[in-house]
């Protein structure tokens, strides 16, 4: 696992041994990055349930301006600390050791997020209740994107009624993404 371009193209990134944590691959990492690549310079980027934090070190690399990370394995937290050290962002850069709902609360009325990305562990509902708790929080901007990395089988109808609308899917053999923004006239 890498960091795929900009200033710390090429970098190793270091991840926790087990399956507590499953990292995107290189191939969908890059995919994403192609469709954000507009969004990305300058951003605010919050990357959710985080593992090794590559998706946030790889948005900071491609310049936004800062990025927040949450998450609540201890030893991946460790993994994304020295992850942020070696690839020297760390005062661009706030990482939280704590379950997702709580690390939101905590950042209310502190930050608004250009672009959010979760990867929750798939098929626990994890994904709906960030979402319903974003649906009525101060971090998103009107513009805000949010991108929910998960299995193919993931049931998103509630997003209407939360006042979200699905900008785009993007499927692989095994996942997807979903891209999602407040409808507007909705904050």
């Amino acid at each position: 696992m890498r960091i795929i371009a900009g200033t710390a193209r090429s970098l190793p990134l270091k991840t926790i041994e087990g399956m507590d944590t499953r990292p995107t691959t290189d191939r969908i990492k890059e995919t994403l990055f192609n469709i954000l690549q507009m969004d990305i310079p300058g951003c605010y980027f919050l990357d959710l349930f985080a593992g090794s934090g590559q998706m946030g070190l790889e948005a900071l690399s491609r310049g936004a301006a800062y990025a927040v990370f949450i998450e609540n394995n201890r030893k991946a937290s460790q993994c994304i600390e020295e992850n942020i050290a070696f690839t020297k962002f760390a005062k661009e850069s706030r990482l939280l050791t704590t379950d997702v709902i709580s690390g939101l609360s905590s950042l209310e009325g502190k930050y608004t997020f250009d672009i959010i990305f979760m990867d929750p562990p798939y098929r626990q509902g994890l994904e709906e209740d960030v979402l319903r708790f974003l649906s009525r929080s101060s971090l998103l901007k009107p513009d805000t994107k949010i991108i929910v990395e998960a299995s193919l089988d993931t049931d998103f109808s509630y997003l209407e009624e939360l006042g979200f609308g699905i900008l785009r899917f993007k499927k692989y053999k095994t996942n997807m993404h979903v891209f999602i923004q407040k409808r507007q006239g909705q904050e």
